[in-house]
């Protein structure tokens, strides 16, 4: 079996944990100490975040979405895959090493999402740009820690708050959505979802799509 070669690491901004870009053959993985934040070999419900997403707010002009999280680029790729020519998709990622390695070594895997014209990539934390905005996204997609938990870092937690939640309500236009990527359930998250006025679907998904894996949870909560 081929080693794992460790290609770089990079500091998270904020509060000096650091990620590690690590590859094997064909294939990549991000570590943050001894958890595996992301591998390339696991793309299924980061895709199912984006194609969820996109089905609920198929038909709109123009349509503005927000993506919070680059990481290997799975949920960017499959969201341009079901977005029209006329949507703008911002990806939010708080560490540059991150979009550094989408245009160095995992360049193959992102497959040029990058450099397509609805794409902008923003250099920063995704909460403190949906606290700036105002009826500005019909979808935002949340993939920035193993879920409402803050595991990767605990300022991620006002996110996933009252507080934060509401943020993101204000964010969206009518009817927009918001969706969360979970490795795990969490009823006391899907209830505050629905506390802060969301309609909330809650998804059951495998990392590997429909060749199984991991249970994942998804939740796809509407703004009323």
């Amino acid at each position: 079996m081929l080693p794992w070669i460790q290609l770089d690491r990079a500091t998270i901004p904020g509060d000096g944990d650091e990620l590690r870009l690590k590859q094997r053959g064909s294939e990549f993985s991000i570590m943050l100490g001894s958890t595996e934040l992301m591998n390339s070999r696991l793309s299924g419900s980061e895709e199912a975040l984006a194609t969820l997403s996109c089905e609920r707010i198929a038909g709109r002009k123009n349509a503005s979405m927000l993506i919070g999280g680059l990481g290997m680029g799975f949920t960017l790729r499959a969201a341009l895959g079901a977005l029209p020519d006329d949507a703008r998709v911002v990806v939010a990622e708080l560490v540059p090493a991150v979009v550094e390695w989408a245009r160095g070594p995992m360049v193959d895997l992102h497959k040029g999402t990058l450099e397509d014209p609805r794409v902008d990539i923003h250099i920063g934390d995704v909460g403190a740009l949906i606290r700036s905005k105002t009826a500005a996204y019909d979808a935002i997609l949340l993939d920035v820690d193993n879920g409402p938990d803050g595991l990767t870092r605990a300022s991620n937690d006002s996110l996933y708050n009252h507080t934060g939640l509401r943020a993101a309500k204000a964010a969206l236009r009518a009817n927009g959505v918001l969706a969360v990527w979970s490795s795990a359930p969490d009823s006391a998250f899907t209830r505050r979802l629905r506390e802060v006025g969301f309609a909330t679907d809650e998804v059951n998904v495998r990392a590997n799509g429909k060749r199984g894996g991991a249970r994942h949870v998804l939740w796809m909560a509407t703004k009323r």
